[in-house]
């Protein structure tokens, strides 16, 4: 019983402690930070929120790229405003992005030297109390107490791990130490107590490289950051061992040995009924690049269906295994605005140094906004086993027509029979 009272007591000076400490923070920094809000000119209603928080003191703010991509994309339609812990409202003027960190530099006009955050010179430590600040449902300014927990494991783009409720509208804030400095902005939640940061050396970098050469186009801008991204995520990829493994009975696939793509597995082998037996396996990138409310990109699915009849003639087979074939799709839902239409190749192909015989499909589509870059789908579906086939399928979210090659061509190879 002293045992359990010992820990309440330790628990109720903890969260009180906590909550002191929030305050003051709240108190010390409510006159920097700001509701970012998205204006549709049109109707003059606001569009989207988030949050911001000032950087400098001639008026720079840092916010979420989600949080104004609307007017990244379309400035004619939307203007950027912000609202201030005192009610006031004024325009802003986007200066600057960092689409793959999902970050953004705003500038408001200032008369005068105007307070702002400090960005802290290291990273916190694991297990360190840290405070998320945010404009949450459009309810005000608030301090949510939470706790450090190291980089998000298995993930390409480096993203904080942070034990705390981050809810809609807290987008762009900035989540602050014990010293009120800064160690990360607010991005994403997902739910339960685990909500997800950008470090806070991106922003960092941003505005280092804003100050030595502030962007002429924005869009130009994020087209050169895209590029730069697949290219590196992809090098990674083709650098990479690729171990195979067996599929089914017979099938041989490969498997990407790095950390950020994962593979599940399932199979129909405890159906007695089942007409043919089938072992799937997927695997993919578990994150993407916000463009837009409707449009992601950098996303990477891949997908493995090995099939075997058990009691079927050759035409009921070729009819179900076709069936499978035709449910293979673009993984990336663009709109006819961002993309073109798929262009497609079909071939029958025999990779070198491979013992499988494929039907082939390739398809490319461009993107509208951004030169060079390509969505891209392929479905192999092998025809040479009989009663027994193979189908591999993969779709790639915004690549250049270089590293698709590439891909497309070691992913053909890898696929066989044992």
């Amino acid at each position: 019983m002293k045992a359990i009272f010992t820990l309440f007591f330790i628990l109720v000076s903890f969260t009180s402690h906590a909550a002191e400490q929030a305050e003051e923070i709240f108190a010390q920094l409510t006159s920097s930070l700001y509701q970012i809000k998205l204006i549709d000119k049109a109707s003059g209603e606001k569009s989207s929120i988030g949050s911001g928080f000032q950087i400098s003191s001639d008026g720079m703010i840092a916010t979420n790229y989600h949080v104004i991509s609307s007017y990244a994309r379309h400035p004619t339609k939307y203007r950027i405003e912000y609202l201030d812990n005192l009610g006031n409202t004024g325009e802003l003027t986007l200066k600057s992005v960092d689409v793959i960190n999902d970050l953004a530099l705003v500038e408001r006009e200032v008369t005068a030297p105007m307070d702002y955050f400090l960005l802290s010179k290291s990273s916190p430590q694991k297990g360190e109390k840290l405070f998320s600040l945010g404009n949450p449902h459009d309810l005000g300014m608030i301090v949510v107490p939470g706790t450090y927990n190291g980089l998000k494991k298995e993930s390409f783009s480096d993203r904080i791990h942070f034990t705390g409720s981050i809810n809609s509208g807290m987008s762009g804030g900035p989540v602050v130490n014990k010293d009120a400095e800064v160690v990360g902005i607010n991005v994403a939640t997902s739910g339960n107590q685990i909500g997800f940061l950008v470090p806070h050396g991106k922003l960092i970098k941003l505005y280092a490289e804003f100050k030595k050469s502030p962007p002429a186009d924005i869009k130009k801008q994020m087209a050169s950051q895209l590029l730069a991204s697949q290219n590196e995520l992809m090098s990674t990829l083709l650098n990479s061992p690729w171990q195979p493994k067996q599929l089914g009975a017979n099938g041989i696939i490969p498997i990407i040995d790095v950390p950020f793509i994962r593979c599940w597995g399932d199979s129909n082998t405890d159906k007695s009924d089942a007409l043919i037996l089938a072992a799937v396996a997927n695997c993919s990138l578990d994150e993407d690049t916000y463009l837009a409310a409707n449009l992601f990109t950098g996303n990477i699915e891949i997908e493995f269906k090995h099939m075997q009849a058990k009691e079927l003639s050759d035409s009921k087979f070729y009819h179900l295994y076709q069936q499978q074939i035709a449910r293979a799709g673009a993984g990336n839902r663009a709109g006819k605005g961002d993309v073109s239409e798929f262009q497609c190749q079909h071939d029958l192909t025999t990779p070198q140094n491979n013992n499988m015989t494929s039907k082939s499909i390739f398809c490319t589509r461009a993107y509208k906004d951004f030169p060079k870059l390509f969505d891209v789908l392929y479905l192999g579906a092998s025809v040479d086993k009989g009663q027994q086939a193979l189908v591999s399928h993969f779709t790639i979210a915004g690549v250049s027509q270089k590293n698709a090659m590439a891909f497309t061509h070691k992913f053909m190879e890898a696929v066989s029979w044992k």
